[in-house]
C-alpha cells in the first residue's frame, strides 16, 4: 500500500529542494504538514505538486510573494491543476516577455561595451558620452530601458515608466 503523507527529507528528494527551503515554504505558507505526536513534519502527498508548482514559477522568475498570491486564489489547500497553471501563468507571460527582452538586451550590448576597453559607461564615449545618463540618476539606465524610439514609452531601473522619449 502507498505511503499518504512523506517525511519533509521524502519531499526534498522527491522535489529535488532543499529541506531548509521546504521549512521556509512552510512558514510564509505557500505548502503545508501536519505534525506527528512526536511533532516531526508529515506532508500530504499533494504538497509535491505545490512544491513543483512553486518550483517551476520562481524558474520563470516569478517571486515567492506572487506564488503565494496566486496559490491562495485556489480553493482551501488545493493543489494546482493544468487548468490552475494555464490561468496563472497567462497572468505572468507579460512580465515573462519583458525579461526576455532584457536578457536578449544584456547579451547582445555586454560584448560590445567590453569590445572597446574601457568598461566604464562613465567614460565610454560610445554608449555614454561625456557621462550624460547620471543627470536621469542610478542604475543601468541604456541596459535596463533598451534603445530609445521616437514617441515610445520606455522602463527605468525600478520598473516604472519614464518620459517619452
Amino acid at each position: 500500500m502507498r505511503q499518504e503523507t512523506l517525511t519533509i527529507g521524502e519531499l526534498a528528494a522527491r522535489s529535488g529542494v532543499a529541506t531548509s527551503a521546504l521549512r521556509y515554504y512552510e512558514r510564509l505558507g505557500l505548502i503545508r504538514a501536519g505534525r506527528t505526536g512526536g511533532n516531526q513534519r508529515r506532508f500530504d502527498r499533494t504538497e509535491l505538486r505545490r512544491v513543483s508548482f512553486i518550483r517551476i514559477s520562481q524558474q520563470l522568475g516569478v517571486s515567492l510573494e506572487d506564488i503565494r498570491a496566486a496559490l491562495a486564489e485556489l480553493p482551501e489547500g488545493r493543489t494546482p491543476t493544468k487548468a490552475d497553471w494555464a490561468r496563472l501563468s497567462a497572468k505572468w507571460r507579460h512580465r515573462l516577455d519583458e525579461r526576455i527582452e532584457l536578457m536578449t538586451r544584456l547579451r547582445d550590448k555586454l560584448t560590445n561595451c567590453i569590445g572597446c576597453g574601457c568598461l566604464s559607461l562613465r567614460s565610454c564615449n560610445l554608449y555614454n558620452p561625456d557621462d550624460e545618463l547620471a543627470a536621469e540618476g542610478p542604475g543601468p539606465r541604456r541596459m535596463l530601458a533598451g534603445p530609445p524610439a521616437s514617441g515610445v514609452q520606455r522602463l527605468t531601473s525600478t520598473g516604472g515608466s519614464a518620459d517619452r522619449e
